[in-house]
């Protein structure tokens, strides 16, 4: 199956940077939101889960994420994302730098940092581990104290620029609110990401003030005092200047999502998958994909979504935490936490409740609920029905318009159906009662008592009959207006069609009351 995006790595691993530091202290306030900045979600995944993922594909010995607003939201997640990780508060001194500062001292509280540190930040999601490696490996390669991770941008806007020697090596940055107009007229940006050796860092910081126009302390003075003191600074300037673009409100959101699901629809088709319509097609990072599935317009496929070879999705259908089996067809449907055999047919209009287990070659048809509910090989269950808290053995057919009644009120019961069934439609089946193999029931049928193998269950009672009810008692509408005409019309021909009595009885094929007095 594909998948768009590289898994996280486990934590440790040998051969790495001594450390990552993801800064999630921002307080995100364009957002205009009660969620944190960077819990909002795209593809799948908040953003500051993207950038652990990013992260720990680096197999840093250790990661550590600086936290302050929000604390009691943003912390939680963090180590529910990555449970190794280090969580930093940061001080009441603002800034970049005092964040990074802050992580190095908790750190070597730990163990004194030696080697690479990578500084990245948690609300850029785009960030791929590949671009990530490449920095540490020119950063390592080439002896520096300092690298930081650059693109062009065609519209820098606020991003602090990367200004550079006449014989293009890297002089310093300069925030966009203390850059000169000439120097915002520069286009190639600092990213925020760096990769430091461990004593130029600590060494630079030491040295940091809050002297600026925001009165914080940058991180972006590090590079320059690195510099001065004699030690190699550079800049890795990146193609794509999407890995680096971080999300500040919604609007940069929504264009965030757009960028990475693009980014994971190609990977999809290059993997051999067919998707129609990529402009109405949203797939999550995690979700996997087999080989000539076809994926049709209007689909949203979540979380862990499994879809195996040969599989036909869509078109309108949104899929959460559901395995599509080889060659399955799912048709405007909803489905969550889900399983759907080999060959199955489900929907169009189907609403697949967490806990459905559809057989191989089973069907859920048109405007069919289900939850909790095991459907065995070949079983279906083809309209207007819901089926909660039951378990459908195999080849069964459960009529349109059955309702498995599972609740009492106080506690959810469940209904056994056996193999080989055909329940008539209308039924309602008033749990816990179970239906033994190879049982037939009639329509309309209230299955209320343990239904023996073999047998047919029934639930009569006479139809009655109140002649000229409507003509009595509805006098002067439409509905009595028309049983007066057709009561005339039948009246004027009775006497004419044949095998039929004066008295409306049918002779030819069937027993009459007549005959029966005979």
């Amino acid at each position: 199956m594909s998948t768009p995006q590289t898994p996280a790595t486990a934590p440790g691993t040998a051969g790495g940077p001594a450390a990552v530091i993801v800064l999630a202290a921002g307080k995100g306030t364009r957002m205009k939101s009660k969620t944190p900045k960077i819990l909002h979600r795209i593809g799948g995944r908040s953003m500051v889960g993207h950038s652990l993922v990013a992260a720990r594909s680096l197999h840093p010995r250790r990661l550590a994420a600086v936290v302050r607003f929000e604390r009691d939201l943003v912390a939680p997640h963090v180590l529910e994302q990555d449970p190794a990780a280090l969580i930093v508060d940061q001080d009441e001194v603002p800034g970049t730098g005092r964040a990074v500062q802050v992580a190095v001292e908790a750190l070597d509280a730990q163990e004194r940092l030696a080697g690479t540190v990578v500084v990245t930040y948690g609300d850029v999601p785009l960030l791929t581990p590949e671009v990530l490696q490449k920095l540490v490996a020119h950063h390592e390669e080439r002896g520096n104290a300092v690298t930081v991770l650059t693109a062009d941008h065609e519209q820098p806007g606020g991003y602090g620029r990367v200004l550079r020697d006449a014989d293009g090596s890297f002089r310093e940055i300069k925030e966009a609110k203390d850059a000169t107009e000439a120097e915002l007229a520069v286009t190639e940006i600092n990213s925020g990401i760096f990769a430091f050796d461990a004593d130029a860092l600590r060494e630079a910081l030491a040295q940091v003030t809050s002297d600026n126009a925001q009165g914080e302390m940058y991180l972006t003075d590090v590079p320059l005092l690195a510099r001065r003191a004699g030690r190699a600074v550079d800049a890795l300037k990146i193609e794509d200047r999407w890995e680096v673009e971080g999300a500040n409100d919604r609007v940069q959101l929504a264009q965030l999502g757009a960028h990475l699901n693009r980014r994971v629809l190609e990977a999809h088709m290059r993997n051999g998958v067919t998707i129609v319509d990529p402009a109405t097609t949203w797939i999550d990072v995690q979700v996997r994909i087999g080989a000539d599935v076809t994926v049709l317009p209007g689909t949203q496929l979540h979380g862990g979504t499994r879809v195996a070879q040969d599989a036909v999705v869509g078109p309108d259908t949104t899929l959460t935490d559901v395995e599509v089996g080889p060659g399955a067809h799912v048709v405007r449907t909803h489905g969550s936490g889900s399983v759907i055999g080999a060959g199955a047919s489900v929907g169009p209009f189907a609403y697949l409740r967490p806990g459905t287990v559809l057989g191989a070659d089973g069907k859920i048809g048109t405007f069919v609920e289900t939850k909790n509910s095991r459907i065995g090989t070949g079983s279906k269950i083809p309209h207007l029905s819901y089926v909660g808290d039951a378990t459908i053995g195999e080849h069964s057919n459960i009529g349109a318009a059955s309702v498995f009644v599972n609740y009492d009120g106080v506690r959810k019961h469940r209904t056994v159906i056996g193999d080989h069934v055909r329940m008539g439609s209308d039924n309602m089946y008033v749990a816990p009662v179970t239906v033994g193999d190879g049982a037939y029931s009639g329509a309309g049928t209230t299955i209320r008592k343990d239904v023996p193998a073999g047998a047919l269950a029934l639930t009569e009672g006479a139809q009655r009959i109140v002649e000229n009810w409507v003509v009595e008692h509805r006098q002067g509408t439409a509905a009595a207006e028309a049983a007066l005409r057709a009561q005339a019309d039948g009246a004027a021909t009775a006497g004419d069609v044949p095998g039929q009595s004066t008295t409306g009885h049918t002779t030819a094929g069937h027993t009459t009351e007549e005959s029966e007095q005979e």
